[in-house]
């Protein structure tokens, strides 16, 4: 990939060199039932702006997985569908090759999306009144699958050290006491996009196995981290922790297949993976969809070619915002991003309150972004921005977060 740029306008031409993948082009997604799209008049108040919240990517789906999906829809027959061994191959095949994960058939369900997957192992492993693990800032459906089954959040603020955000474990073990029954862990983390290391992980899993606390791990974005960083499976770390580990993945966030609600489960162990079952077969959400299945099978099976493609133009994506930052937008500094598509903004020094930033995001900057104080304690000054998007949208972005900032100024 050759990058040119025409100097101080900061316009770009991306020339691809043996490229089968067009990311440039744009592609309307307004009045196609888009919650990114069609619902940024309701919850900014206006839809004159470009909106970077929802993690979704304005990518279009892989020709491979629409063209399975296409042919599917042929047999115009959409009643109630197994899921066939090809399906198992491709799973345990795509985390074998891009991850070194060996897993086995035996070890998946499946749920309709991965929220809905820790809702189920809040009810599977815990009790009313238990309390549960969350590491914020964090997604914002962690606190929401805890408080509504009725089960008590244990906050574990992230500490922000060096330019860069590190778990807290001592801080961990000074607040555990026996109602303390599962940690949700943000693997690699959303928003921080932090690619949490072997050390980390086997400290954080050790800690946890000491004190009788179950691990759900959401790893739906262990397929876009940027080199040299590195996924580490939770599984990969031992029998020990991978029998008190619930590991939740997808190819949703990786292929843009969030509308379809198609993810897996992983759980070694038997016990646990009963009381998970369990959960799911009450709420009769096993039997998934025709199409989510094709999908899946699909992008597992034929997706490496195009996920490479993909990173290669989400970190120039990524270096872009980087560097323009830098150069053009002092009162802003960009965490660094090891692993997702979301950019966590800190814009403490724009001086203004969370409620003032909002309004200056949408209203002078006209961006949409996520608040950051929707993701929990020390969210406090933050947007995240979504930069899976044409690179001609994120430049058009940034250039009016420039003139915005050099209004007030």
């Amino acid at each position: 990939m050759d990058v040119l740029t025409s100097g101080k306008d900061l316009s770009l031409k991306i020339v691809y060199l043996g490229m089968k993948y067009d990311f440039d082009e744009l592609t309307d997604r307004r009045n196609t039932q888009s919650f990114k799209y069609d619902n940024a008049a309701a919850y900014f108040g206006t839809d004159k702006l470009i909106p970077m919240w929802v993690a979704d990517m304005d990518f279009r789906t892989p020709d491979f997985v629409m063209e399975a999906i296409r042919k599917r829809a042929g047999h115009e027959i959409l009643g109630y569908s197994l899921r066939p061994p090809s399906l198992y191959r491709a799973i345990t095949g795509w985390y074998r090759e891009r991850q070194g994960w060996e897993i086995s058939g035996d070890w998946i369900l499946f749920t309709p999306g991965i929220v809905a997957a820790l809702s189920m192992a809040v009810r599977a492993f815990t009790g009313e009144g238990d309390k549960v693990i969350v590491q914020p800032p964090v997604y914002h459906p962690f606190f929401t699958v805890v408080t509504d089954n009725r089960r008590r959040i244990l906050y574990n603020p992230l500490i922000e050290e060096d330019g860069s955000y590190r778990m807290d474990l001592e801080g961990l073990r000074k607040k555990l006491d026996p109602s303390a029954k599962l940690l949700l862990l943000s693997h690699p983390h959303n928003p921080v996009g932090r690619a949490w290391t072997t050390d980390e992980l086997k400290a954080l899993a050790e800690l946890c196995l000491e004190n009788n606390i179950t691990i759900v791990s959401d790893e739906i974005h262990s397929d876009l981290v940027f080199h040299p960083h590195r996924h580490v499976p939770i599984y990969s770390l031992g029998e020990e922790i991978a029998r008190n580990t619930v590991a939740c993945v997808a190819p949703s966030k990786t292929f843009n297949l969030a509308g379809l609600s198609s993810s897996v489960v992983v759980i070694r162990n038997d016990e646990l993976r009963s009381r998970f079952n369990h959960e799911l077969s009450a709420g009769h959400l096993h039997m998934g969809n025709i199409f989510g299945s094709v999908a899946m099978e699909a992008a597992y099976s034929q997706g490496h070619q195009w996920l490479d493609q993909l990173m290669a133009y989400l970190k120039g994506n990524l270096d872009l915002l980087g560097e323009f930052i830098d150069r053009e937008l002092p009162a802003v500094r960009m965490f660094p991003v090891e692993a997702t598509y979301l950019a966590w903004l800190d814009m403490r020094d724009m001086g203004m309150n969370d409620r003032e930033l909002r309004q200056f995001m949408i209203e002078k900057a006209r961006i949409g972004c996520n608040d950051g104080p929707s993701f929990g304690p020390g969210g406090e000054g933050f947007q995240r921005l979504n930069f899976g998007c044409p690179r001609s949208v994120l430049h058009r972005a940034l250039v009016q977060l420039k003139e915005a900032v050099r209004e007030i100024n």
